[in-house]
């Protein structure tokens, strides 16, 4: 999908309603980690320059962060005989199954030591239940169990959120889009975030979908 079809914001100027959200920036989503989004290590020095932007402006920055047990039923580890994506579907996992990652407590689940942790204000742990996926910062894959971030917005009369992170297709997206349904005004860093395009296509029809559901798209230098 071309950039000129996404209608991209300029002249973003950051305010305390404001917040960042940083999604997954974690060792194992980063190229050496065990589900790495291609040059997803790239966006480290983007992201950071933007966060120091919110903090100098009074904005709000949040880290979300994977958060999975060995046994979390998205790994197909757990499910003999099938491998790393293929396909899979439940009420709360799938559409495919993924290699282990970012389990409690590893190097994997860490986030890449290049990003500037200090600035965030809190951090949300998501995929932690073994029968529930979590792509999403808001809420898990069976579109029940909060994780306590728009709550935590909310509390702190937050208006617009700004996502960037790992992956587009993924996490991001569905970040994105219950940022919307929980009544949020949501911008998407395009050029602060890549996807893996898993099943092939899958990034064009996210960037479709997050346009068509009101969600507003901006680059890094959209910001003033």
């Amino acid at each position: 999908m071309n950039l000129e079809n996404l209608n991209i914001e300029k002249k973003i100027e950051i305010i305390h309603e404001d917040a960042l959200i940083i999604v997954d920036m974690q060792n194992d989503f980063i190229p050496g980690g065990s589900l790495p989004v291609e040059k997803g290590n790239e966006i480290v020095d983007g992201i950071n320059h933007i966060a120091e932007n919110f903090r100098k402006n009074k904005g709000t920055i949040l880290l979300t962060q994977d958060w999975h047990p060995k046994e979390h039923l998205s790994f197909a580890s757990n499910h003999p005989g099938m491998h790393p994506g293929d396909t899979y579907q439940s009420e709360a996992i799938g559409p495919v199954l993924w290699p282990d990652h970012c389990i409690q407590n590893t190097y994997g689940s860490e986030f890449s030591e290049d990003l500037k942790k200090e600035y965030a204000h809190a951090i949300i742990r998501k995929g932690y239940r073994p029968e529930i996926d979590s792509y999403s910062g808001f809420i898990e894959n069976d579109k029940k169990s909060e994780t306590g971030l728009a709550g935590y917005l909310k509390s702190l009369n937050i208006k617009r959120i700004f996502i960037c992170g790992l992956a587009l297709d993924y996490c991001c997206y569905a970040t994105a889009m219950d940022g919307i349904d929980f009544g949020f005004q949501v911008y998407f860093i395009l050029d602060l975030t890549k996807g893996i395009d898993i099943p092939k296509g899958n990034i064009s029809n996210a960037l479709k979908t997050m346009k068509i559901k009101g969600i507003r798209f901006v680059l890094k230098e959209s910001f003033a």
